[in-house]
């Protein structure tokens, strides 16, 4: 039987080669960071990594990972209810809810997690989910777990939000979600006007924070904090994988009640183990270093500023932006690709970007900037972008 299935498949991976649509993975080997060493021996500068502080490598970060292996050891062995919370986890919690300014915490083991457990618990048939077209993968799957109504506006577009909250008027409770910061473009939801519209019809909201938190705002504390909306969203997920230290593990915070119910109810978390005790460590430690200073902030906020402002000087077609991602449009798949392998011999990783993770003919090569960074790994990119750019025509 398992002839005809593997023919299929071969089948499937030679159309998406020829497509100019394969993925191929880079080995690294050498801790994350602005500098990073592959496989092949070449050193290389990173611009494709979501370490937006540049805390992958952190010695602060790595010393208390150690110390909890020490004290903690190294897995749970268990989901949270049975035997697998520890100090750490419950600490974890509290320092993301001080930080969030919202009342209460649950971890999961990503984000992924968070945003696919969130939905089916708290909402049923007589219920409205509003959701932006741009949300990421992990909410969309979310959504189809739930059998709340589904209603979807434009990206960002608040006029076609009020639409669709005017349609689902009459279902019994409603909730609108939006990325802080949508990933592939950069660009950050209007949460001040959602947040207005969500007290004008009686919604909830709720915000994946991933891409903006530690990252958008004075002090990192993400859209509420931009748009002075803090307390005012009921539900916030987001991940330790970016910006809070880059390894894993995810989190929803907000009004105590929802997360009580989360506990009791949300499928990831109840049939999946716990966060490893050197994770939660960690980012404990990681709280406390963004609480103490916003120096990473105010350094990833002038690398971001300085970068677009060179890439648009040098006449490249950048998505708007108010984050660390630099959107740079090729719109096609191949010449993303070969772009990006250019770029690689000029010793700059950078990743294209194609169907199916943006939409057809939307290619381009997706910048992203950390605080790690320093300008002269600025301005090597931006010359090797030009070079590149003049010789496959995409610049003048």
């Amino acid at each position: 039987m398992y002839t005809n299935y593997k023919n299929h498949l071969d089948s499937l991976l030679n159309e998406i080669r020829k497509a100019g649509l394969y993925k191929n993975e880079r080995i690294i080997v050498s801790p994350q960071g602005a500098e990073i060493e592959l496989n092949t021996g070449q050193k290389v500068l990173n611009f494709c990594a979501n370490n937006y502080l540049g805390l992958s490598n952190d010695p602060s970060l790595i010393e208390a990972a150690k110390a909890s292996l020490d004290n903690h050891g190294y897995g749970m062995s268990s989901v949270r209810f049975i035997c697998g919370t520890t100090d750490l986890h419950k600490e974890l919690e509290r320092k993301i809810a001080e930080f969030f300014g919202t009342e209460d915490t649950i971890l999961y083991a990503a984000c992924f997690d968070a945003n696919g457990g969130v939905f089916e618990p708290l909402l049923s048939e007589e219920d409205a989910i509003i959701s932006d077209s741009l949300n990421h993968a992990s909410i969309i799957d979310g959504v189809r777990l739930c059998k709340a109504q589904r209603f979807r506006y434009e990206n960002a577009d608040v006029t076609d939000l009020e639409k669709q909250l005017q349609m689902a008027q009459n279902m019994r409770f409603k909730l609108i979600v939006t990325d802080g910061v949508f990933s592939m473009d950069g660009n950050v939801a209007p949460l001040d006007k959602i947040v207005n519209l969500a007290n004008k019809y009686n919604a909830i909201v709720m915000v994946d924070e991933s891409h903006s938190a530690g990252v958008v705002g004075k002090t990192g504390r993400g859209v509420t904090e931009l748009f002075n909306v803090k307390g005012q969203v009921e539900i916030i997920t987001g991940t330790l994988g970016k910006a809070f230290g880059g390894a894993i593990g995810g989190f929803t915070t907000g009004k105590k009640e929802i997360i009580e119910i989360l506990r009791q109810r949300s499928r990831p978390y109840l049939f999946s183990n716990s966060i490893p005790p050197l994770v939660a460590a960690a980012g404990i430690r990681m709280i406390e270093m963004m609480t103490e200073t916003n120096k990473l902030q105010d350094k990833l906020h002038f690398n971001a500023e300085y970068f677009i402002n060179c890439m648009k000087k040098l006449g490249f077609d950048i998505k708007p932006t108010k984050s660390a991602i630099c959107a740079v449009m090729l719109y096609d798949a191949r010449l993303s690709q070969v772009f990006a392998s250019r770029l690689l011999k000029e010793g700059i990783y950078v990743i294209g970007f194609y169907f199916p993770v943006v939409p057809k003919d939307q290619a381009r090569i997706r910048v992203q900037l950390s605080a790690a960074h320093e300008t002269e790994h600025l301005d090597k990119a931006v010359m090797a972008f030009g070079k590149i750019g003049r010789e496959l025509g995409v610049i003048k």
